[in-house]
């Protein structure tokens, strides 16, 4: 976006854009989304930044009226590189709670100084920092949408003590955590539920998300209606459940059931990832629009998205599975593997982990010799640490260490990192993919929403 696009958007108020850019009021000191219903500011007096975080490292702190932690988050892969991407993504499941930047590098295989650098680039912030602000900000979700205790909060956010936590919200909002709760309407959660509201830019094609996973969910885990998507999760060895649905004013409700609060940060970014919330629908539809093939669907399908899941290995299971086979057989098949090795729970079934699946006899509930051998060898992987689903590999050596697997090929691999959540994966041996050919080059950075068009336009065909 140049100078006069953000202006335009600011002026205009325009949700589209939210989360995208922050503006910074040199005049009071704070930075505000792009929706902040406070008067416009004067030009002279805006500075803009490409994220809350790169906002806050400027000094600026958060509005208490569009309430920056709401807002759907800034994009980051639009324009940034893929080992931004992959770091933030390991932030989410709070890579930097418990380990430095050096660690988080080696992870992604590149020195923390380029790391430092690359965040720099593109988000205006270290690593460091935007960790802070994700904290800040989930903290403060936390203080006005739950009853927690501030000790609680603190270590849901990842604060390593109240005294930095308290010391962190007098510094950058002139208040207390205290005062911020008692400042808030009162509500009446119980202990144990949290409900949130999940932010995304529109348009938002609810129904053909819901769609899609409706019609992959595993009988027993996941329970899918027009209207709400219910699974249950399995999280730091403890059992939940989480409830979606779409509520108005660009937002999806998320209901959580869960003994502990420590993982509700980790739980919330995955459900986001669920439902692709930080896409930037208006930018892929830019994308496209010149496209003879996908403009057509673009306009027939605003704000669609790229389904995510909850757990990795659980959906590489389902994707092999449902090899040669129609989806409602790959389901029920999947729904059989959950009931004969998974846990019931009062939620209902949780999906069995690798450790059990590796040892399991999978031909007992119908599964081929050769299925059942790779769903073995898939498991003991992953057991083992040899495959992992948390984002720190690239596509190329991601795909690589998948097919390595007996019985996975390039179409499997694709597939499950289009539902991990690389934008750029795309499963060219689909049966309704492969007559594109060379054409799909011209939608990089985003085959995978290619993918999903192509894919809708036959359905709806």
């Amino acid at each position: 976006m140049d100078l006069r696009s953000y202006q335009r958007a600011r002026l205009a108020r325009d949700a589209r854009f939210d989360g995208r850019f922050f503006i910074g009021v040199t005049s009071t000191g704070i930075y505000c989304r792009p929706i902040c219903p406070a008067p416009a500011a004067k030009e002279a007096n805006v500075r803009y930044f490409p994220s809350a975080a790169a906002a806050a490292e400027a000094g600026f702190r958060p509005c208490m009226r569009c309430r920056p932690e709401a807002s759907p988050g800034t994009p980051a892969w639009l324009g940034a590189s893929s080992t931004v991407s992959r770091a933030l993504k390991l932030i989410g499941e709070s890579a930097l709670d418990e380990a430095g930047v050096d660690d988080l590098a080696e992870r992604l295989g590149v020195g923390s100084r380029h790391l430092r650098r690359l965040f720099l680039k593109y988000l205006g912030a270290t690593p460091v920092a935007v960790a802070q602000t994700r904290r800040v900000h989930f903290a403060k979700k936390l203080i006005d949408e739950t009853n927690l205790p501030m000790t609680q909060i603190a270590m849901a956010a990842g604060f390593g003590s109240i005294r930095r936590f308290n010391a962190t919200f007098r510094n950058l909002y002139g208040r207390t955590p205290r005062d911020l709760r008692n400042a808030r309407p009162p509500n009446g959660h119980e202990p144990g539920s949290y409900t949130f509201r999940l932010g995304y830019r529109p348009p938002y094609d609810w129904a053909s998300i819901i769609e899609f996973l409706a019609g992959r969910a595993i009988p027993g885990v996941e329970t899918v209606t027009p209207g709400e998507y219910r699974r249950t999760i399995r999280i730091d060895g403890r059992a939940g459940s989480i409830a979606v649905r779409p509520t108005a004013k660009n937002c999806l409700e998320l209901r959580i059931r869960y003994p502990d609060p420590a993982p509700l940060f980790r739980i919330v970014e995955r459900v986001r990832g669920i439902f692709d919330a930080g896409a930037d629908p208006g930018e892929i539809a830019k994308n496209f629009r010149r496209d003879a093939r996908l403009s057509p669907l673009v306009r027939a399908y605003p704000g669609l998205r790229v389904p995510g899941c909850w757990d990795g290995f659980e959906m590489t299971v389902r994707a092999i599975l449902g090899q040669q086979i129609s989806v409602k057989g790959a389901s029920t098949m999947a729904g059989r593997v959950a009931a004969a090795f998974g846990s019931t729970v009062e939620e209902g079934v949780l999906f069995p982990p690798p450790e059990v699946l590796a040892e399991a006899d999978l031909t007992g509930v119908g599964l081929t010799r050769a299925r059942a051998a790779s769903i073995r060898a898939l498991a003991s992987a992953t057991a083992l640490g040899q495959i992992e689903f948390h984002g720190s590999a690239d596509l190329e050596e991601f795909e690589q260490n998948l097919r390595h697997i007996p019985g996975i090929g390039s179409w499997t691999a694709q597939y499950v990192a289009m539902r991990l959540g690389e934008p750029d994966a795309f499963p060219a041996g689909d049966l309704y993919l492969r007559h594109v050919g060379a054409e799909s080059e011209a939608w990089r950075p985003w085959r995978a929403y290619a993918a999903m068009y192509l894919w809708k336009g036959h359905q709806g065909g």
